[in-house]
């Protein structure tokens, strides 16, 4: 059995600012992708950032310091 690390996704009220995110994240060195939102969780956009648990600060400290507005972070 493979223990994979388990991801997380950040949500965006619209796709410029998941747009937004994924540049200054991208900026950052932060390991992440853009994906459709998953049908099981709900959302004004219709895509989020995927990122495992391990970069979950850092991916908040880049989206507040870059004052990236998105409604949550959930796991996957």
């Amino acid at each position: 059995m493979i223990d994979r690390e388990p991801y997380w996704v950040v949500l965006f009220e619209s796709t410029s600012a998941a747009l937004m995110a994924e540049k200054l994240l991208k900026k950052a060195a932060v390991p992440h992708k853009v994906i459709p939102v998953p049908r099981q969780i709900s959302s004004d956009c219709g895509v989020c950032i995927r990122f495992t648990a391990a970069v979950r600060g850092d991916v908040e400290s880049v989206l507040t310091s870059g004052r990236v507005p998105f409604q949550g972070l959930r796991p996957l």
